[in-house]
């Protein structure tokens, strides 16, 4: 087994028994706070989105994106986000006490972890109610670097949250992509992700 499967693993393990065996702290900023807020307001319902901007042109396209705030804790958040037939992926949001952790858990179709799986970053400073970004963690850039993906390490995942939409964005040099999501119509929720239980 590759180290880097290994340590993703060995994370995965960490993070379910860490989640499950201590209290949710206070969030380190009312900013912090404040975020966690409005994305747990939104807990149970799942919304469809559109691409507003792809340096690359050809991301996901012509697929049906949705994002289903699955489960929430005042320690945890997951949202799954659902690309056509793909249910591979699910943003995972913790509060960690120092402030909100970002990773996204990436799956096989058979449930097994993907090699580029937990990506992410923490948060560095106080953010905004309605923002929050995450540079890419010692982790990340590790993982980036040994799958062959060096322009990757340098990744920044913000999450914006306004009253009709929420935005997942990505940014980097020479690199953004963006999608919205729609708050105001909510949509049918869609079947577990991939290696999740309905």
């Amino acid at each position: 087994m590759k180290t880097e499967w290994k340590i993703a693993i060995g994370l995965m393990s960490f993070y379910a028994l860490f989640v499950s065996a201590t209290p949710a702290p206070l969030l380190a900023s009312a900013q912090h706070q404040a975020f966690w807020q409005k994305v747990s307001a939104l807990c149970g319902q799942a919304y469809e989105g559109k691409i507003v901007k792809d340096t690359d042109g050809d991301t996901f396209v012509g697929k049906k994106l949705i994002m289903h705030v699955r489960k929430c804790s005042g320690r945890e958040i997951q949202i799954p986000f659902h690309i056509g037939e793909d249910a591979s992926r699910t943003w995972i949001l913790t509060n960690t006490g120092a402030g909100i952790m970002l990773k996204h858990d990436h799956r096989n179709p058979d449930g097994s972890y993907h090699p580029t799986t937990m990506y992410g970053g923490h948060t560095v400073a106080a953010g905004w109610p309605q923002m929050q970004s995450f540079p890419a963690d010692p982790y990340s850039q590790q993982l980036f670097m040994t799958q062959g993906l060096p322009g990757s390490v340098d990744n920044v995942w913000q999450m914006l949250i306004y009253p009709t939409v929420f935005s997942y964005r990505l940014v980097r040099a020479a690199r953004e992509f963006q999608v919205d999501f729609d708050l105001s119509q909510p949509v049918s929720p869609p079947e577990a992700p991939w290696g999740y239980e309905n």
